[in-house]
């Protein structure tokens, strides 16, 4: 698989050999699906509390007579069915909501991601990326230079700290090191510049 390198105009320079398993690989979407399903799950935290009969402020008191009101029998406020009653089922902080995904599966699903981040032309692979100071401005301008401006997901081999502190104020544009690369980040964004090192980094870890 041959990918386009571009210069700092956005213009067509080289050609770089790439691995056909991880951009040439064919378009499955249901693994997809699962894989950003499973990252997501995996990072929840269970930090939703809900409180049970035993826990809410409550009485033991019968609120009214069994027979005799024509109002359905009750035995106390904490009933689940009543407004400020317990959860039947509450969640609890506890709750384990990781998906389980092999690794096999993982690197199939990131390449298929990769694959046809490709075929859409969303992949852009640039010689390097360097900032000669730590100004978002230069940044602006740089990525203005290559005609990507807004919406952008960047990957490098190494994040230099010019790099990180020129990106921090664009809200749009988010820098990742290729190892820190996630599926959810590579399907939001609809345009991806990677580093020709960053390409070598991913070959090395999921190729």
């Amino acid at each position: 698989m041959e990918l386009k390198i571009i210069n700092e105009q956005g213009q067509e320079t080289a050609k770089l050999q790439a691995s056909d398993t991880l951009f040439a690989r064919d378009y499955n979407e249901s693994l997809i699906h699962q894989v950003i399903v499973a990252y997501q799950a995996n990072a929840r935290s269970g930090d939703r509390k809900q409180k049970t009969r035993a826990e809410v402020t409550h009485t033991t008191h019968k609120p009214w007579k069994q027979k005799g009101t024509g109002r359905a029998r009750s035995g106390m406020s904490s009933s689940t069915i009543w407004r400020g009653g317990g959860r039947a089922f509450p969640n609890s902080p506890e709750e384990n909501f990781a998906q389980k995904v092999n690794k096999k599966m993982f690197r199939a699903g990131v390449a298929s991601i990769l694959s046809e981040l490709v075929r859409q032309d969303r992949l852009l692979v640039v010689d390097s990326l360097t900032i000669e100071a730590p100004k978002t401005k230069l940044f602006a301008q740089k990525l203005k230079g290559l005609g990507l401006e807004d919406h952008l997901l960047v990957i490098t081999d190494r994040l230099d700290e010019n790099l990180y502190l020129s990106s921090r104020n664009l809200p749009k544009v988010l820098v990742l090191e290729a190892q820190e690369a996630d599926p959810v980040s590579l399907v939001r964004f609809p345009r991806v510049l990677v580093t020709k090192n960053a390409i070598a980094k991913f070959e090395e870890m999921w190729a």
